[in-house]
């Protein structure tokens, strides 16, 4: 069955588009969520008239997406969550809490339904993340997941606090003597 797009659909197309879809899945989901219209002889006339109307909408969301991946792509954002014993997490890493942190600490909008990890996020660390901006625009982030490695930070303060202490002390021993 052929229809024409009124809105992204991934993987088909974007906004006037005219694909071929099953049946079932235009009259179930695509006609009454608005998602596509019928490609009848009238409704591909009105879409021809429209054609520089998309294209103006198509490059303005384009630039959007490209203005968003240059704010993010590249960034870090770092998600609090209980950790036990050897990094395990008490359950796992979301996509809402992704998408609260990139808003919270890099102040962007980010759908979280656009952000795709391979595998759940369920040990502490950094992991790369894909944010799917637009089409084939997409953004590559570092989530930390718990702090960054607390432990190595305070094992050289100590070091260097040492060192230090030997360096007065040889003083010390020099102008006594």
């Amino acid at each position: 069955m052929k229809v024409i797009l009124l809105g992204e659909l991934r993987g088909k197309g974007g906004e006037g588009d005219v694909v071929d879809v099953a049946q079932g899945f235009a009259e179930n989901y695509l006609f009454p969520n608005k998602i596509a219209q019928l490609a009848t002889k009238g409704n591909l006339k009105q879409l021809e008239e429209r054609r520089h109307v998309i294209a103006k909408r198509e490059e303005k969301r384009i630039a959007d997406a490209n203005a968003l991946k240059a704010q993010i792509d590249g960034q870090k954002v770092t998600v609090d969550a209980n950790i036990g014993d050897e990094g395990q997490l008490f359950g796992s890493i979301t996509t809402a809490q992704i998408a609260d942190a990139v808003k919270a600490q890099l102040n962007a909008e980010v759908d979280r339904k656009r952000i795709e990890h391979a595998n759940a996020i369920k040990t502490a660390g950094a992991h790369k993340v894909t944010v799917n901006l637009y089409r084939d625009i997409n953004a590559v982030l570092t989530v930390q997941v718990g702090p960054e490695a607390a432990a190595e930070e305070p094992e050289e303060a100590p070091v260097e606090a040492e060192e230090q202490t030997e360096a007065a002390e040889e003083q010390s021993t020099e102008a006594a003597e």
